[in-house]
């Protein structure tokens, strides 16, 4: 269960202004049919985020090491500063033109995740929980979480959520996530 909840907790807090997330709000205003763009999101992330938890369960040992906490705490703390750093919406319009939502919305949902905060996020907590199951229904959860509010009330939520402090809390969160996983009394004490 703390694997579940953690890694919900985690990517949704990571998703807060994130390049998907405007991924999202671009996707809500291009298409009707809100359902097949959420359908899309579900599906992209269920397969990059399965793939993602599945290698960090495959180095999972390596870093149940003191060397691999101190990897995974300052990978955590490392996200955290990186969400401080605004995403830009780099999509292109004539992609999403000769595609529906559904399309549309899988593909670039998977692509914007390689690479991401959230992918990287799930596979550290691949590697920490050794629940390829848990975690990935978790992050998928997570990024639901934060994106479907996105697809169904777009510009209004955009226009009225002060998206600054919003990512300083996150950044924090993850800042003591990192901290946390930190083995200091296995090195100093």
């Amino acid at each position: 269960m703390e694997a579940f909840l953690t890694s919900t907790l985690t990517v949704a807090l990571a998703e807060i202004g994130d390049k998907t997330q405007l991924l999202s709000l671009f996707l809500a205003t291009r298409f009707r049919n809100k359902w097949a763009i959420i359908a899309g999101i579900l599906v992209a992330t269920l397969a990059n985020h399965g793939v993602s938890a599945w290698l960090g369960d495959l180095i999972g040992d390596y870093l149940a090491s003191a060397t691999g906490q101190w990897l995974i705490g300052g990978s955590f703390i490392a996200l955290g500063l990186w969400l401080l750093v605004p995403d830009k919406d780099d999509s292109e319009d004539s992609a999403v033109e000769r595609y529906g939502a559904f399309v549309a919305t899988t593909v670039m949902f998977f692509l914007a995740e390689i690479g991401d905060k959230t992918q990287v996020a799930t596979v550290l907590l691949g590697a920490q929980y050794q629940s390829v199951f848990w975690v990935t229904v978790g992050t998928t959860l997570g990024m639901l979480l934060a994106n479907v509010p996105v697809v169904l009330a777009g510009d209004y939520l955009m226009r009225r959520i002060p998206l600054q402090p919003v990512r300083i809390l996150a950044a924090g969160a993850f800042i003591v996530v990192g901290l946390l996983q930190l083995p200091l009394r296995a090195t100093f004490g």
